[in-house]
C-alpha cells in the first residue's frame, strides 16, 4: 500500500497524534488548540480527512495511526528524491552533504547503513 501524501500542517498533527495515541478526539482537540492554535472544527476536519485518506482511523472518539512517522518521512523523501534529483540517491546525498558539515560518526554510521545494504541485511 502506498503511504497517503501529507501535508504540512497535516504532518504537525499527526506529531501530535502519534506521541499520544491512542487518544481521544475530544484531547486531540485540546492538544491542538494547544499546541497549533487550531479551533475545534479544523481538528474535526483534519480528522475527518486524514481518516478519509486512510491515514488515521477514529473509532468510539479514539484516535489511532494507520501510518507511522517513519513511513511518511520515507515517502517525502522519496517524493523529494524523484522531484529533485532526478530520483538519484547519490546526487540527493551530494547536495545534502554540501551545505552540511558531516562528523566522523555520521560517516561511519552512513558506511555500517551501506554495508548492510550490501549484504542484504535491510
Amino acid at each position: 500500500m502506498e503511504t497517503p501524501k501529507i501535508f504540512e500542517s497535516e504532518y504537525r498533527f499527526c506529531l501530535i497524534l502519534w506521541e499520544n495515541e491512542p487518544i481521544k478526539s475530544s484531547e486531540l482537540v485540546k492538544l491542538c488548540k494547544e499546541k497549533l492554535g487550531w479551533k475545534p472544527t479544523t481538528t474535526y476536519t483534519v480528522i475527518k480527512r486524514l481518516s478519509e485518506r486512510g491515514v488515521l482511523k477514529n473509532e468510539n472518539t479514539v484516535v489511532t495511526s494507520l501510518v507511522s512517522k517513519e513511513q511518511v518521512q520515507a515517502a517525502e523523501i522519496d517524493e523529494l528524491v524523484e522531484k529533485k534529483f532526478e530520483d538519484s540517491f547519490p546526487a540527493f546525498i551530494a547536495a545534502f552533504a554540501k551545505n552540511k558539515k558531516i562528523t566522523e560518526k555520521e560517516i561511519d554510521e552512513l558506511q555500517h547503513m551501506i554495508d548492510q545494504f550490501r549484504k542484504g541485511d535491510t
